[in-house]
């Protein structure tokens, strides 16, 4: 457990360049991209919005402007819903291509670990929304089932022990999505490392798990610990800053009669300052995570299939065998041929033999 949350942090420290730029770019463009759509449906339904807020005391907005108003923002709803779920997929593929280069100990760069990242994502967004589909499976049916049984309760026409038998469903499928979620925690980083299609990738993190399932989840849920100590930790000097430009205008509010620039100004810092603390401690909350769980797919192929050899073969420096010089730099007009010049002991050999391959199974 120490090992893989330090290997974490050290991960982070060692590319935070690509990691903080790639994390950046996407909350970047998702914001955009919510904005521009949002500026969109204000335009489109300005009159609405006036129809609705605007009211004369005692006045009740028409049922037609409110829903028009809602049927207009049901774009922007979908847009971000859309931006979340591919900019987590993309952060869970940023999280193993990383770890895949510092296992390897290699340096890379932005533009490698988008292109990678990017390449990945039908795979990776698949597995996220499969994955979360069939853990959450359970307590949707729950919900469906049970949710309409209490509402039928409390008018009188269902059972009126619904509400306890929602709470008891509850209580026994949470259990039961806990465990397909941790079993399925491993497919973002076997689609990003070994090239896996979204249902190859699943059953290879449930094979992964299993007999370690206890390991995982348990390394797992102290990553997401650590990541939200640590990112309230990055927002607390943010917050008292802007709780510090506000107290000036809640100080003045109760004078006779207080600036309302005062106001304005400090809530408008705070709000400012509540933005930048939250996107930056976002940073390693989101990022944090998908490392620890990148490391605790390398661990356990360490573990079951040896994957440290290859490794180590892989992260080895390939040495250039020496040639001997040759009297000539053609080859036919070299008297001893290709084999080199003969001397007393026979044809001289440029490169030495190869050492034996040590025996696996020597300790």
């Amino acid at each position: 457990m120490g090992d893989i949350l330090g290997g974490a942090f050290s991960a982070f420290r060692r590319y935070w360049k690509p990691l903080v730029g790639i994390m950046f770019a996407v909350q970047g463009m998702g914001i955009l991209l919510v904005a521009i759509a949002t500026g969109i449906a204000v335009a489109v339904a300005q009159d609405r919005l006036a129809a609705v807020f605007d009211l004369t005391p005692g006045a009740n907005a028409a049922a037609e402007d409110v829903m028009g108003l809602l049927l207009a923002f049901v774009p922007v709803g979908v847009l971000l819903l859309v931006t979340m779920t591919v900019g987590a997929a993309l952060i869970s593929a940023l999280g193993p291509a990383v770890i895949q280069e510092a296992v390897l100990g290699r340096p890379t760069t932005f533009g490698a670990m988008w292109r990678r990242c990017w390449s990945r994502l039908p795979a990776v967004l698949g597995t996220v929304l499969l994955a979360g589909l069939i853990a959450g499976a359970p307590m949707l049916l729950v919900y469906a089932v049970g949710i309409p049984l209490v509402l039928m309760s409390v008018d009188g026409s269902g059972p009126p022990a619904a509400l306890f038998v929602l709470v008891l469903a509850l209580l026994v499928c949470l259990p039961v999505s806990v465990w397909l979620a941790t079993r399925l925690s491993l497919a973002p980083a076997a689609a990003v490392c070994e090239g896996l299609g979204t249902v190859a990738a699943l059953r290879r993190s449930s094979h992964l798990v299993k007999d370690g399932w206890w390991r995982v989840f348990g390394i797992t849920m102290l990553g997401y610990l650590v990541a939200g100590a640590v990112g309230y930790a990055i927002q607390m000097p943010f917050g008292f800053v802007g709780m510090a430009a506000f107290l000036p205008s809640v100080m003045a509010a109760g004078e006779s009669a207080p600036d309302p620039d005062v106001a304005i100004v400090g809530l408008l810092v705070y709000v400012i300052c509540i933005v930048v603390g939250v996107l930056i401690s976002g940073l390693f909350q989101f990022g944090f995570p998908p490392l620890v769980t990148a490391l605790l797919y390398v661990d356990l192929r360490m573990r079951k299939e040896n994957l440290a050899a290859s490794l180590i073969a892989a992260a080895a420096p390939t040495v250039a065998p020496t040639v001997a010089p040759t009297a000539s730099a053609h080859p036919a007009a070299d008297p001893a041929g290709p084999e080199g010049p003969a001397g007393p002991e026979g044809p001289a050999d440029p490169t030495p033999p190869p050492a034996a391959a040590p025996d696996p199974d020597q300790k």
